[in-house]
């Protein structure tokens, strides 16, 4: 099913709350509530991760069932993966690393893309082509805090949503940096939680993400 809703612009997606919620799905039937607790809890903006079979049903499920969520996918690798996505109803990509078949594939369908990028080199092969909100991506162990503070000077005019590593302790430290519009999580959805059906639990996890500044 393709989404008829607007896709959105990636700052765009920044502007919602300061966590984009990490999110692997592994039963088809978690994706709605899930996504209800989330929205519950002010977070709107949700990457489902294309990690498990479970992702892009589940993209199906909230695109179809959740109307106040904005889902995308995660772990998007190729352009296969990007128009499986969009069909989904994904209203946005996330990579975790940048190619240009995956950008290509992206400005084909119109639809947002969030790439992965861990250097400088990767920076300004998206920046090349035309994309300037990214994805630090393994944030932390690539130098979180320090490595965001030093791409400031060189690349002044590039965004950034560091995901990966990125605790509810150390979130407020990432956007505190003038680079960082938005932080990447996965601590919202927890797997214990997913598997017992927790829903209070996440609405509570949300509350507490969408009050971090």
């Amino acid at each position: 099913m393709t989404s008829q809703r607007h896709p959105v612009n990636p700052l765009e997606l920044a502007s919602f709350g300061p966590v984009i919620p990490v999110i692997v799905v592994d039963r088809v039937e978690d994706a709605v509530p899930m996504a209800k607790a989330l929205v519950a809890g002010g977070v709107r903006v949700l990457e489902v991760t294309l990690r498990t079979a479970a992702g892009l049903p589940a993209i199906a499920a909230i695109a179809r069932e959740v109307p106040d969520a904005i889902v995308g996918a995660g772990t998007v690798r190729g352009g296969a993966d990007v128009h499986a996505a969009h069909e989904a109803g994904a209203r946005f990509i996330v990579s975790p690393g940048y190619t240009k078949a995956v950008g290509d594939a992206c400005k084909s369908l119109g639809v947002a893309l969030l790439p992965g990028v861990s250097t400088g080199s990767e920076i300004m092969m998206a920046a090349d082509d035309g994309f300037t909100f990214l994805k630090l991506f393994p944030a932390t162990a690539v130098g979180g805090i320090p490595l965001l503070k030093a791409f400031s000077g060189p690349f002044a005019d590039i965004a950034f949503c560091p995901t990966g590593g990125v605790t509810v302790e150390t979130a407020p430290q990432f956007l505190a940096l003038p680079n960082v519009k938005v932080v990447g999580g996965s601590w919202l959805t927890p797997a214990d939680a997913m598997k017992s059906g927790d829903w209070a639990r996440i609405t509570e996890l949300a509350k507490q993400a969408s009050a971090i500044r």
